[in-house]
């Protein structure tokens, strides 16, 4: 709908790449819509994915011993972090939507996206204790994983090698974002791209599209070990 604001970040080298035209897609797609739409295109603006002493500006909460959690949060509450920081950090709090675009690499997120994670969702800004889970900083907030795999469909199957696909979401989707209070849509998987034909790329293009179409009348799944594990 006109006015909601959605956030995508994006984590592919090649904009030619299917991960590529599927980030396109949901820019054009949701832009139609009337929606304002932001991307992070992670190494396009080689985004730094280490933790480091170089995300506090000015003086340290303790100098003595350095400790990421604690100085981030400090950081965060007295305005000390570093600007891609606060960049990143202000997309998120103005974001109704984000959706993370991605080839899957070992069964996770690729190094660049999970250090945006690592570094942008400090405690402060999307948790704090006891304000985690359904009380996250960020609720109000939905996500989505958009991301492809070189394994294909049925190798992710519940009795198969790799397991249900389900299971690798568990610490994406609940670890991370339910953490953070975000609710959490249904995820959007192209199956082994690489190895179907251009006919089939073109078709999970339009069905991504359309399922686009329709996402803000979707119903977030239900974050509970069930929906993982059953």
């Amino acid at each position: 709908p006109p006015g909601r604001k959605v956030l995508v970040v994006y984590a592919h080298q090649e904009p030619k790449s299917l991960n590529g035209s599927l980030k396109t897609v949901a820019v054009e797609e949701l832009s139609k819509q009337g929606c304002s739409v932001t991307v992070s295109d992670l190494y396009a603006m080689q985004f730094e994915p280490r933790a480091t002493r170089n995300d506090i500006v000015g003086c340290l909460h303790n100098s003595e011993e350095f400790n990421y959690g604690v100085e981030s949060r400090e950081a965060y509450k007295r305005g000390g972090l570093s600007n891609d920081l606060i960049e990143e950090q202000k997309k998120v709090q103005e974001a109704d939507l984000l959706i993370f675009q991605f080839p899957l690499y070992w069964f996770s997120m690729p190094a660049i996206m999970k250090g945006w994670m690592d570094r942008v969702l400090v405690q402060g800004f999307a948790y704090d204790f006891p304000n985690c889970y359904d009380s996250g900083l960020l609720k109000n907030k939905l996500a989505l994983f958009s991301f492809t795999t070189g394994g294909s469909e049925d190798m992710y199957a519940k009795g198969s090698i790799s397991g249900d696909i389900r299971y690798l979401l568990w610490p994406m989707q609940h670890g991370i974002m339910h953490f953070c209070g975000v609710k959490v849509l249904a995820p959007h998987i192209c199956f082994a791209p690489e190895y179907v034909s251009e006919e089939k790329r073109k078709e999970m293009l339009i069905a991504w599209a359309q399922r686009l179409k329709t996402l803000w009348k979707e119903e977030p799944i239900n974050c509970s070990p069930e929906w993982y594990f059953k």
